[in-house]
């Protein structure tokens, strides 16, 4: 079970890697993890308009994940959460913070907040928790100087998964909030 986590960490620190390590003009559009359609296994089925996922957001340029220079909508539109929480992780910080800028410079902008989970627990759970998600980002933009009056919260819970499968990747790639624009 040890190797396991070990070999899982070493697969997310590499995504990261190539992520941060990779200069794009575009984006996946299909919420994979690792910048791959289905995820890379072929197992997946993509949900269009989800976004690509940044990594730490650290490095040479500073906090430019997710940010566009010239206005546009960030390309970071997909934020992941660890399993039965709710709390923004710090990693997808920058990613909010680009949003967050990008909607008070564009004033007539609005975004839905779309809550995700993985399958596990009762269907009404897993509704209560997409929307305590996606809340969260919510609350955040707020704190960042963003008007309620663009931020819509919804929550499809287990409903619209990224990837399927009954695994630890599949999971971690469905306990999302997308953000669509």
């Amino acid at each position: 079970m040890q190797f396991k986590s070990h070999a899982r960490s070493l697969a997310l620190a590499l995504s990261l890697a190539l992520v941060a390590g990779c200069s794009s003009t575009g984006g996946t559009q299909d919420g994979s993890m690792d910048g791959t359609r289905n995820g890379g296994t072929g197992t997946g089925t993509g949900v269009a308009g989800t976004g690509q996922v940044s990594g730490t957001g650290i490095g040479a340029d500073g906090d430019r994940a997710g940010q566009q220079a010239d206005g546009r909508i960030p390309e970071v539109r997909t934020i992941y959460f660890d399993f039965d929480r709710d709390n923004i992780r710090s990693e997808f910080e920058s990613v909010l913070v680009a949003h967050a800028r990008y909607l008070r410079s564009n004033g007539s902008a609005r975004v839905v907040l779309q809550g995700h989970t993985d399958e596990r627990g009762t269907r009404e759970y897993n509704m209560a928790l997409g929307e305590r998600r996606a809340n969260s980002v919510k609350r955040f933009l707020e704190v960042q100087g963003v008007s309620p009056s663009q931020l819509e919260v919804v929550s499809y819970g287990e409903e619209r998964p990224a990837v399927r499968g009954n695994n630890d990747e599949a999971y971690a790639q469905n306990r999302r909030v997308v953000f669509a624009y």
